[in-house]
């Protein structure tokens, strides 16, 4: 472990200083685009508007045959637009594939200074991120990188699950973590073959009827990534990083995934991955606070301008505990303001 004096210091010679508080961005969708794909590549101008972190995908989902070209597509369609406050990620493939070394290498020469998040796949330990780590400050450092590309790791392993505490502390760079659960899924020998969500199998049965037991009883599906969300939240937040649902696989079903995402949300997640253009307003409605919340976490603020003391609204008592509530939501409120006009309207900001 390093000590706590070298924890910001640069790991190469003329790289930049790291960082020691996360930029306030808004992400309430990172949206996933197949690089090497030019008719998608066309679409980035219109996505830069609408939505908050524009992802160039090189991993899953990207034939092998097709690796390099999506890395070069990726470069091409970064150097192609000005992203202003939209995000502008990558995610690479895993370390110990073939490609990953070039991902990271041709990225950050080309275009080091716009990007912002590497997404890192697969990450079990504090190994994979101190890798990444050192290899970004000399390359940084090589490429005249001007401020730390950060470093988001996604939690798709039983180990990776078993070391997320350790993994959310071992970098400057460390922006947060998605959960991962087709991967998660397959580590765990979990028996699910959906993306995300839950299983029509997993769930709690009612106790039988005291007036009729042979009356058909009650199922009530469960949530079976509740408990890795919720280590994942811990563990970013305790870190003063940022947790993220990952994707959702059944474009079909918007109901189910609106679900998953507003579990998500109310656990502590600041965003979701989508993959798909429907799952764009599905994550702004979920992940941006309901205007009657913001009007009532407005009114705690007001009543309470040192955040100290206790007073009734509503029939209802607030105090210290609530008051750092309220903040949260107007805080997030504010950020949707920035760059959603309408919610503005509607927050009052």
């Amino acid at each position: 472990m390093k000590l706590p004096a070298h924890f910001y210091q640069p790991l190469a010679i003329g790289a930049p200083a790291p960082i020691r508080e996360l930029p306030v961005r808004l992400e309430r969708m990172i949206h996933f685009v197949p690089p090497h794909i030019e008719k998608m590549r066309a679409k980035v101008p219109d996505l830069v508007a609408r939505v908050d972190v524009i992802l160039g995908n090189l991993e899953d989902a990207i034939p092998a045959d097709a690796k390099e070209a999506a890395r070069a597509g990726f470069i091409e369609m970064a150097e192609a637009n000005e992203f202003g406050n939209t995000g502008l990620w990558t995610r690479i493939n895993c370390l110990n594939s073939p490609w990953a070394l070039d991902d990271v290498t041709q990225t950050v020469a080309a275009i080091g200074n716009k990007l912002d998040v590497i997404m890192l796949p697969k990450v079990e330990g504090v190994w994979d991120i101190h890798y990444l780590d050192q290899l970004l400050a000399q390359l940084e450092a090589r490429h005249n990188v001007a401020k730390p590309i950060l470093i988001h790791a996604i939690l798709e392993t039983a180990q990776g699950v078993k070391n997320v505490d350790e993994i959310a502390s071992a970098s400057p760079r460390m922006h947060g973590m998605s959960l991962g659960p087709a991967d998660l899924a397959a580590s765990r020998g979990m028996k699910t073959t959906r993306v995300g969500g839950g299983h029509p199998f997993y769930g709690v049965l009612a106790d039988p009827s005291d007036v009729d037991p042979s009356e058909a009883r009650g199922f009530y599906q469960q949530d079976l990534w509740h408990y890795t969300v919720a280590r994942m939240v811990d563990a970013c937040a305790s870190n003063g990083i940022k947790a993220f649902y990952g994707p959702f696989g059944d474009f079909s079903d918007l109901d189910a995934c609106r679900a998953q995402f507003r579990n998500a949300f109310l656990q502590g997640c600041l965003g979701a991955w989508s993959l798909h253009p429907t799952q764009i307003d599905i994550a702004k409605e979920v992940f941006s606070p309901d205007a009657g919340e913001v009007d009532f976490a407005k009114r705690i603020l007001e009543a309470m301008p040192d955040g100290t003391g206790a007073v009734l609204i509503d029939g209802k008592m607030q105090d210290d505990a609530t008051w750092k509530q309220a903040k949260v939501i107007v805080d997030l409120a504010k950020l949707v303001a920035g760059k959603d006009p309408d919610r503005a309207a509607a927050y009052g900001f």
